[in-house]
């Protein structure tokens, strides 16, 4: 049959040359016009998994946790960071890339309600400074004028000498005004800090705590699920919009993005980035590998051509099968150069050594055909069915890599026995002179065969010596360590993992209503591995009646401040007249204090230099003191509006973020210790799915998918043995052949997994898919070697079939090593790993695999006849 499907493409060798291109232009448009990668790493698992399902099931009651730009903003002081914050979230109002922007700590709401969620003695202190001030407040709140304030100043100036600590404030105050003034007069722009000044120079104002340095702001964005890079146009308009708004740098404020959408896209950039250099750089190397391995120019063209043709139809096939790759079938491209490559040298290496024989170039590729066919059709079914044994398991990541290996391996196959033959007839190289095999590997053969049993002692030593890394090895499922720790979402992403106030691996759980969520509640905050949790009466204050009669008694005694009866405005003349008289009477009440007030004295010189000053200036020193005052003022009327929070009475963006339309209740659950950790995560996941089975968010994910992984490699693995025992054993009808071509091959497996415990190389969503791939070549290069024995081939290492199998194995390695020069680390380790594994296959190919083996059976034929 093989020999027949040689034969026509050797009789119409155009005909296959052009239908073959065809297909490959076709892949190439594909390819291009429809490639994606999906760099979310939860959609790796079928949507079918209960964990997914409760993920689902939180976004659709809650779309706006979904895809979320964090804008992360750290300034010199909270003030600032405030400011800063509140600027850009200004700025993205109704932006056409932004569904939404919010800020969770500065809502109108908790400007209006804040001091209901101070602790009552904060509560407590916070209104009786603002009582303090009254005699203060409501003289300027009635005549806010450079009048008014020389007359408050000088009336309160006898009543706070009473007291030395009084005394100290008021001269402190004067100190203020005086350089508010001084700056003014030298036309310089300033303002007065009221909240300050009012609070004796303390940091903050009277009605808020203390200000942290970091803000942060939420932004939905419009994603544009057509590109690449799905956040690229929202983010590059966040960080412009920060830019227009003074958020940069030189100017003391930083802005970070992390968030679904920038890790996602940064992601992507990571992966993609260099990687057209790394694939040049593959393809140039093992084009000198095919070369060291053909030593022909038109050899080497029909093997890359082929290889290229069948990469490019296996990447339009995959496109049109699931439509967009995700992180780990990405590798079919670096498994298929790594598998497909082999095939095309098993055919031309046999072709070689059958020229070398018969130089007639259509006898010799018939004879290739007749004594590898076999060896190709079983590796390729064997790869077949190993790959497609991924299919039914829920692990979509390296069950959609299956599917696409397993149909590149059919396109490599097929290539292999009807492109290649063709290519190499219109290409005629020329005749083989030399030796294929190579005879000095012969003593090896015979000192593996003259210590078989040492051999195998020393691999099974090894097997044992290496058992404490196998039982210690671990999966890790933390997806942040597959990223690139240095981009800015990343390094973002630990930084607010540190503070549970901040983590960003919560658990979130539904509730089907208000009294079923505060009962979970309780048990959840039993859980030891709970720090905290955040739900809808998180937003409902502790202690109302006793702090809203304090807040009622504090508007009472302020109602002069907050409704002023205003006093007609002064004229110049009235105004300059009160800054005079009031500079002389502060002078003369100066002579009559017990100590020296040097800043009485500064103070009144300014009032006398006010007085003398433009008009102009002395409006500019007006709003420099009162525009901060009335902006004060506007701050405790609105403070002391404060009203009864219930869950009913809260706005319906802040309910909304905890009470869905359809009425689930939603928790937040937040772990103690380092949210990134993958042991807290796992510990803390299985606790709170304990109480909470429906429970969802990253925690779970890494928990759950380490499960689902490993279910899915066993079940995988055990569907793969036993259709490559059933295949094999069809095909070779010796139970104990199957066990010499298996036996190796798991043995290599076990010798990888503890060479990357003890090399520190943890098995991730990423590296895992080395096992199958090595799985995959490690059943071709043994099939390879086992028909060759059973046919009665002598001294195999000295073969032409090692040599193949040798430089096959350089093109692998080249393939799988150019991994290993990517930015992502995930991919990095795919490489790292890979380059392990390939390693002990070769390993028990050339060493155990011959040491299994032993003698041949039957009697040597002629190497053209070993099949």
């Amino acid at each position: 049959m093989l020999e027949k499907l040689v034969a026509f493409c050797l009789r119409w060798p155009w005909t296959v040359v052009f239908l073959t291109l065809a297909l490959t232009g076709g892949g190439v448009f594909l390819t291009v016009d429809r490639f994606q990668i999906d760099t979310d790493t939860a959609h790796l698992f079928s949507a079918d998994i209960a964990w997914r399902k409760n993920e689902a099931a939180m976004y659709r009651a809650f779309p706006a946790l979904e895809d979320i730009i964090v804008a992360v903003i750290d300034a010199p002081t909270g003030e600032e960071a405030d400011d800063a914050a509140r600027r850009l979230n200004d700025a993205l109002q109704n932006r056409p890339l932004i569904s939404r922007s919010w800020r969770p700590d500065d809502h109108e709401f908790f400007r209006k309600n804040g001091l209901l969620y101070l602790p009552t003695a904060e509560v407590e202190k916070t209104v009786g400074m603002m009582m303090g001030q009254r005699d203060v407040l409501t003289p300027l709140a009635e005549d806010p004028s450079l009048r008014g304030l020389s007359n408050v100043l000088l009336g309160n100036l006898k009543s706070a000498s009473v007291s030395e600590r009084i005394f100290a404030r008021y001269l402190a105050g004067l100190d203020e005004f005086s350089r508010v003034f001084e700056e003014t007069l030298a036309g310089r722009s300033t303002e007065v800090d009221w909240g300050k000044l009012l609070s004796g120079g303390g940091s903050a104002g009277p009605a808020t705590p203390a200000l942290e340095k970091r803000r942060m702001v939420l932004i939905k964005p419009v994603i544009d699920y057509s590109a690449l890079q799905p956040g690229a146009d929202a983010i590059e308009l966040v960080r412009a919009t920060a830019a227009d708004v003074g958020i940069t740098k030189d100017k003391g404020v930083t802005l970070r993005l992390t968030g679904q959408v920038p890790l996602a896209d940064e992601e992507f950039a990571t992966i993609s980035e260099n990687m057209a250099l790394n694939t040049t750089a593959t393809l140039v190397v093992v084009t000198l590998i095919l070369f060291a391995a053909l030593r022909s120019p038109k050899l080497i063209l029909a093997v890359l051509i082929t290889l290229l043709a069948g990469l490019a139809i296996t990447s339009g096939l995959g496109i049109l099968l699931i439509g967009r790759f995700n992180m780990i079938s990405v590798a079919f491209a670096a498994l298929f150069i790594g598998l497909g490559v082999d095939f095309g040298i098993q055919f031309a290496t046999r072709y070689r050594e059958e020229r070398h024989t018969d130089n007639d170039l259509e006898r010799a590729i018939m004879a290739a055909t007749r004594g590898i066919g076999g060896s190709l059709t079983l590796a390729a079914v064997s790869l077949l069915a190993g790959f497609f044994c991924f299919l039914p398991t829920p692990f979509l990541g390296v069950s959609e890599l299956g599917l696409i290996a397993g149909i590149g391996m059919i396109v490599a196959y097929l290539a292999t026995l009807t492109f290649l033959p063709a290519a190499i007839k219109l290409m005629r190289p020329r005749p083989e002179h030399v030796p294929i095999a190579t005879a000095s590997l012969a003593a090896v053969d015979h000192w593996i065969e003259g210590h078989r049993k040492l051999v195998l002692i020393l691999t099974a030593l090894a097997v044992l010596a290496g058992t404490p890394f196998l039982l210690r090895l671990h999966f890790d499922s933390n997806p942040m360590n597959l990223r690139n720790q240095q981009v800015e979402s990343v390094a973002t992403f630990l930084d607010l993992s540190k503070d549970p106030r901040t983590a960003p691996n919560k658990i979130e759980v539904l509730a089907p209503s208000l009294e079923a969520a505060r009962e979970l509640e309780k048990k959840l905050l039993a859980l030891p591995e709970v720090d905290h949790i955040d739900s809808i009466d998180s937003l409902i204050p502790k202690d109302q009646d006793e702090k809203l009669a304090l807040i009622e008694r504090a508007r009472s005694e302020l109602r002069g401040a907050l409704e002023p009866r205003k006093k007609p405005a002064p004229t110049e003349a009235e105004t300059v007249k009160a800054l005079t008289a009031a500079a002389k009477a502060l002078r003369g009440a100066v002579k009559s204090l017990k100590k020296p007030a040097p800043a009485v004295a500064r103070f009144a010189d300014n009032l006398d230099a006010l007085a003398k000053a433009s008009p102009e200036i002395r409006a500019r020193a007006r709003a420099a003191i009162f525009d901060g005052f009335e902006k004060m003022l506007g701050e405790i009327r609105q403070a002391l509006g404060a009203e009864r929070v219930t869950p009913e009475s809260l706005p319906q963006d802040l309910r909304g973020d905890w009470i869905s339309n359809t009425g689930l209740v939603r928790l937040e659950v937040t772990p103690k210790g380092d949210s990134n950790d993958r042991i807290v995560m796992t510990k803390f996941a299985d606790a709170v799915m304990a109480v909470a089975p429906d429970a969802s968010g990253p925690p779970i994910i890494v928990s759950e998918a380490s499960r689902t992984v490993t279910k899915a490699f066993l079940q995988a693995g055990f569907y793969a043995l036993v259709s490559i025992f059933i295949i094999l054993a069809v095909a070779l009808r010796n139970p104990i052949d199957v066990a010499l071509t298996l036996g190796p091959l798991v043995l290599a497996g076990i010798m990888s997994l503890q060479a990357a415990e003890a090399l520190g190389v943890s098995l991730n969503f990423a590296n895992i898919i080395a096992l199958p791939l090595m799985f995959g070549v490690g059943v071709a290069f043994h099939i390879y070697y086992v028909i060759a024995w059973r046919a009665g081939m002598v001294d195999m290492l000295a073969s032409s079939l090692t040599r193949a199998i040798f430089f096959s194995s350089l093109t692998t390695g080249t393939a799988f090593g150019s991994l290993f020069m990517s930015s992502h680390p995930g991919t990095a380790s795919m490489g790292e790993f890979l380059v392990i594994s390939l390693f002990f296959t070769l390993l028990a190919a050339f060493i155990i695999v011959p040491a299994f083996l032993g003698p041949p059976r039957v009697p040597a034929r002629k190497a053209s006849d070993a099949t």
